[in-house]
Protein backbone atom coordinates (compact mmCIF):
# COMPACT_ATOMS: atom_id res chain seq x y z
CA UNK A 1 0.00 0.00 0.00
CA UNK A 2 1.17 3.17 -1.16
CA UNK A 3 0.46 6.14 1.45
CA UNK A 4 1.56 10.03 0.68
CA UNK A 5 3.91 11.99 3.01
CA UNK A 6 1.02 13.60 4.32
CA UNK A 7 -0.93 10.61 4.87
CA UNK A 8 2.09 9.29 6.56
CA UNK A 9 1.87 12.27 9.12
CA UNK A 10 -1.66 11.58 10.06
CA UNK A 11 -0.44 7.41 10.66
CA UNK A 12 2.68 9.15 12.89
CA UNK A 13 0.24 10.75 15.30
CA UNK A 14 -2.14 7.56 15.28
CA UNK A 15 0.49 5.33 16.02
CA UNK A 16 2.03 7.52 18.82
CA UNK A 17 -1.12 7.78 20.25
CA UNK A 18 -2.24 4.57 19.50
CA UNK A 19 -5.59 5.50 20.15
CA UNK A 20 -8.57 6.22 18.16
CA UNK A 21 -8.61 9.98 17.36
CA UNK A 22 -11.18 12.53 16.23
CA UNK A 23 -10.21 14.56 13.55
CA UNK A 24 -9.68 17.41 15.87
CA UNK A 25 -7.11 15.63 18.26
CA UNK A 26 -5.57 14.53 14.76
CA UNK A 27 -5.27 18.35 13.70
CA UNK A 28 -4.47 19.27 17.32
CA UNK A 29 -1.71 16.60 17.83
CA UNK A 30 0.12 16.84 14.39
CA UNK A 31 2.70 19.23 15.33
CA UNK A 32 4.97 19.56 12.08
CA UNK A 33 2.00 18.61 9.39
CA UNK A 34 2.80 19.88 5.79
CA UNK A 35 -0.96 19.99 5.26
CA UNK A 36 -3.69 22.70 5.79
CA UNK A 37 -6.29 21.77 8.02
CA UNK A 38 -8.89 22.25 5.54
CA UNK A 39 -7.69 19.51 4.05
CA UNK A 40 -7.95 16.77 7.17
CA UNK A 41 -11.38 15.44 5.65
CA UNK A 42 -9.83 14.94 2.30
CA UNK A 43 -6.71 12.89 3.62
CA UNK A 44 -9.13 11.00 5.90
CA UNK A 45 -11.08 9.48 2.89
CA UNK A 46 -8.44 8.58 0.78
CA UNK A 47 -6.75 6.77 3.89
CA UNK A 48 -9.94 4.90 5.00
CA UNK A 49 -10.49 4.18 1.26
CA UNK A 50 -7.14 2.55 1.15
CA UNK A 51 -7.41 0.53 4.34
CA UNK A 52 -5.27 2.29 6.09
CA UNK A 53 -7.16 3.44 8.63
CA UNK A 54 -10.42 2.41 10.22
CA UNK A 55 -14.13 4.00 12.04
CA UNK A 56 -13.37 3.27 15.46
CA UNK A 57 -16.61 4.90 16.53
CA UNK A 58 -17.80 8.10 17.72
CA UNK A 59 -17.28 10.84 20.30
CA UNK A 60 -19.05 14.19 21.16
CA UNK A 61 -18.00 17.27 19.68
CA UNK A 62 -19.68 19.67 21.11
CA UNK A 63 -23.66 19.78 19.93
CA UNK A 64 -23.05 16.69 17.46
CA UNK A 65 -20.73 13.33 17.21
CA UNK A 66 -17.80 12.71 15.26
CA UNK A 67 -15.86 9.71 14.05
CA UNK A 68 -12.86 8.34 15.16
CA UNK A 69 -10.06 6.99 13.81
CA UNK A 70 -7.31 4.34 14.36
CA UNK A 71 -4.90 2.97 12.68
CA UNK A 72 -5.58 -0.68 10.39
CA UNK A 73 -1.97 -1.93 11.11
CA UNK A 74 0.95 -1.26 13.49
CA UNK A 75 3.84 0.75 12.05
CA UNK A 76 5.87 -2.23 11.60
CA UNK A 77 3.45 -4.14 9.48
CA UNK A 78 3.25 -0.83 7.26
CA UNK A 79 7.00 -0.56 6.77
CA UNK A 80 7.23 -4.65 5.89
CA UNK A 81 4.82 -4.09 3.84
CA UNK A 82 6.28 -1.56 2.06
CA UNK A 83 9.46 -3.86 1.69
CA UNK A 84 7.06 -6.48 -0.11
CA UNK A 85 6.21 -3.77 -2.89
CA UNK A 86 9.56 -3.32 -4.25
CA UNK A 87 11.41 -5.50 -6.82
CA UNK A 88 14.35 -6.17 -4.44
CA UNK A 89 12.92 -7.85 -0.93
CA UNK A 90 15.78 -7.26 1.29
CA UNK A 91 17.31 -10.25 3.20
CA UNK A 92 16.19 -10.00 6.79
CA UNK A 93 19.10 -10.91 8.75
CA UNK A 94 21.27 -8.01 6.28
CA UNK A 95 17.91 -5.80 7.07
CA UNK A 96 17.95 -6.29 10.96
CA UNK A 97 22.03 -5.23 10.55
CA UNK A 98 21.55 -2.61 8.55
CA UNK A 99 18.67 -1.07 11.24
CA UNK A 100 21.42 -2.34 13.93
CA UNK A 101 24.23 -0.14 11.92
CA UNK A 102 22.49 2.78 11.85
CA UNK A 103 20.33 3.08 14.93
CA UNK A 104 21.74 0.78 17.52
CA UNK A 105 20.07 -1.74 19.32
CA UNK A 106 19.45 -1.25 23.58
CA UNK A 107 20.20 -4.60 25.64
CA UNK A 108 16.66 -4.98 26.41
CA UNK A 109 15.76 -4.98 22.47
CA UNK A 110 18.85 -7.47 22.06
CA UNK A 111 17.27 -9.68 24.82
CA UNK A 112 13.38 -9.38 23.12
CA UNK A 113 15.22 -10.42 20.14
CA UNK A 114 16.84 -13.66 21.57
CA UNK A 115 13.21 -14.49 22.84
CA UNK A 116 11.82 -14.08 19.80
CA UNK A 117 14.26 -16.35 17.91
CA UNK A 118 14.10 -18.98 20.04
Amino acid sequence: MYLTKNEIEIMDVLWRENRALSRGEILSLSMDKTWMDSSVHILLNSMLKKGAIREAGFVKCGKTCGRVYEAAFSCEEYHVGTLDSTRCVPDPVKLIRAYIDCRGLSAEQAGQIRELLE
